[in-house]
């Protein structure tokens, strides 16, 4: 039985302040723990916080021969100008998970997997809204392991400053939440 090659082409896209590039470059530094090809392409307006935000992260077991990416295997969105903008760049059979807290319209498409989870909500019930970020990265890694979250957690070490490492346990726990909330999230799968 051959392994199957990684190769997830994602989008994660909200509004500047959300921890969108964050949680992208969480996922990126992950994969290069883990001894993966990545890319990470931010992309944000000039207002930055509070204007729209997205990155692409791309996570491979092959040599990525472009980071310029129409189409994705997954879609991370948290609000509704994302939604309408990325939901028809899933391909089919791909996953979109968003956070339904700041949703109005859900996504309508029949051929891709649709997962939401009430990120904004459960970081509230945590007390800490600044975590929302990770609840969703736990969710997309529920759905779709790239790369473990005991990486994740390594790539936190790493990357946050030493004067935040006291944020690194609740952060995990909010990974952990997010795996949570995506296993029992009412999934609809394509076909």
């Amino acid at each position: 039985m051959t392994k199957k090659i990684l190769n997830e082409e994602n989008i994660f896209a909200g509004f500047g302040g959300q921890g969108v590039l964050s949680m992208g470059m969480m996922l990126a530094y992950a994969g290069m723990i883990e001894n993966k090809e990545v890319c990470w392409m931010p992309s944000y307006g000039p207002e930055m916080r509070g204007g729209t935000a997205n990155c692409i992260v791309i996570v491979s077991d092959e040599q990525i021969s472009s980071p310029i990416v129409t189409k994705f295997d997954s879609a991370i969105v948290l609000n509704q100008p994302s939604l309408d903008k990325f939901e028809s760049a899933v391909k089919p059979d791909g996953l979109l998970l968003y956070d339904s807290t700041n949703i109005i319209n859900p996504p309508t498409r029949e051929d891709i997997m649709i997962v939401p989870i009430a990120a904004s909500a459960e970081a509230m019930k945590m007390e800490n809204t600044r975590i929302m970020n990770m609840i969703v990265l736990g969710g997309l890694l529920g759905v779709r392991p790239i790369v473990q979250i005991e990486t994740v957690i390594e790539a936190l070490r790493k990357v946050l400053p030493e004067r935040h490492h006291k944020l690194i346990p609740l952060n995990e726990k909010a990974l952990r939440r997010g795996m949570e909330l995506a296993g029992s999230a009412a999934v609809v799968t394509a076909g």
